[in-house]
C-alpha cells in the first residue's frame, strides 16, 4: 500500500495558509489571557467564599464551581451565544467566549487558588496573629506570596487548556486560527494538511507558554530564598 505523502501534507498549501491562520492568532492569544484574567480574578473571591465560615457563601461557590465543571466548554458556549437570545439576551461571539472563558476558567482556578492558600504552613498564620497583623495584612504580604509559588504550575495548565479551548470558538464564529484554518481546508479541499498546521501552531503557543511557566517558576523560587 502506497500512502500519497501530498494529500495528507502539501507544503505548498501550509506556506500558502501560514498568514491566513496566522490573521486568527490575535484572537486567540486574546481570548486565551482575558479569559484566564478574568478567571483568576473571579476564582480568587470564589476561593474565599468556599474558605468563608458563612454556609451561604460556601454553597454558592461550590455550586458555581460543580456546575462549571460538569459542564462541557462547548455546551456552555452554546447556550450563552444561540440560547440566551431566547431570553431577549443578544451577545457579540467574543463577549460570549469570554463570558464562557471566564466563567468556566473561575471554577478551575479557584480550586488552584483554594488548594494553594490552604497549602501554607498554618504556624504562619498564628505567627503572623501573635504580632497583631490585620488578616488583610496576613493575606497580602505572607500568605499569597507563598500560595503563588505553589499556585504556578497548576494555573499554568489552566492557561493551555484555555488556548487549546480557543479552538471551540470557531463553531460560535469566532475568527481565531482554527476558524481560518477552517475557511482554508474548504477553499483549497485540504483540510488534512491545515489541520497538521494549525496544530502545530497551537503545540507551538503552548511551548512558549510552558517556557515562561519555566521561568516564572525560576525567578520566583530564586525569591523565595
Amino acid at each position: 500500500m502506497t500512502i500519497n505523502w501530498q494529500a495528507v501534507f502539501n507544503p505548498g498549501l501550509a506556506l500558502e495558509a501560514i498568514p491566513i491562520i496566522l490573521e486568527g492568532l490575535p484572537y486567540t492569544l486574546a481570548l486565551s489571557l482575558i479569559g484566564f484574567v478574568l478567571g483568576t480574578f473571579f476564582g480568587f473571591f470564589v476561593a474565599l467564599c468556599r474558605m468563608s465560615r458563612l454556609t451561604i457563601l460556601r454553597w454558592l461557590a461550590m455550586i458555581h464551581v460543580s456546575l462549571m465543571r460538569g459542564i462541557p466548554l462547548m455546551v456552555l458556549l452554546f447556550f450563552i451565544y444561540f440560547g440566551l437570545p431566547f431570553m431577549g439576551i443578544q451577545l457579540d461571539a467574543i463577549v460570549a467566549t469570554i463570558i464562557a472563558f471566564t466563567f468556566m476558567s473561575s471554577a478551575y482556578i479557584s480550586e488552584i487558588i483554594r488548594s494553594s492558600l490552604q497549602a501554607v504552613d498554618k504556624g504562619q498564620w498564628e505567627a503572623a496573629r501573635s504580632l497583631g497583623l490585620r488578616t488583610s495584612l496576613i493575606y497580602r504580604k505572607i500568605i499569597i506570596p507563598q500560595a503563588v509559588r505553589i499556585a504556578v504550575p497548576p494555573l499554568s495548565n489552566v492557561l493551555l487548556d484555555m488556548v487549546k479551548s480557543t479552538a471551540l470558538t470557531a463553531m460560535i464564529t469566532v475568527p481565531e486560527m482554527f476558524n481560518k484554518a477552517k475557511i482554508v481546508g474548504g477553499a483549497k479541499s485540504d483540510y488534512m494538511t491545515v489541520y497538521i498546521l494549525v496544530a502545530l501552531m497551537y503545540w507551538v503557543i503552548c511551548t512558549l507558554y510552558a517556557i515562561l511557566q519555566a521561568r516564572l517558576e525560576e525567578r520566583l523560587t530564586y525569591s523565595s530564598h
